[in-house]
């Protein structure tokens, strides 16, 4: 069985047998039917997976975050008050 792409005159293409090919469709080649049929924007490419390039997620900050934990109301309001002052934590660790 020999399969080929046609396309006929209102301007579908597909795959079929060359015995079943009619008066009315043409043979074309099948960079051409990939095209039309629109399967070849589908296609995956080799080493990416079909993914474009630097598609993943991004870091959002520039230390990652390795954990969370849970805290008291005090402990956050100090967090924010560290922060809003600047506090340099690596001196009070000194301490």
């Amino acid at each position: 069985m020999n399969y080929v792409f046609v396309k006929d005159s209102e301007g579908y293409v597909s795959k079929k047998l060359e015995s079943e090919i009619s008066s009315d469709e043409r043979i074309i080649s099948e960079k051409e039917y990939m095209k039309k049929s629109g399967l070849a924007s589908y296609e995956k490419k080799i080493g990416h997976g079909g993914a474009r390039e630097n598609a993943g997620r991004k870091q959002k900050f520039a230390s990652r975050l390795e954990f969370q934990i849970r805290v008291t109301k005090e402990e956050k309001d100090f967090i924010i008050y560290a922060r809003e002052h600047n506090v340099n934590y690596e001196e009070l660790m000194q301490m």
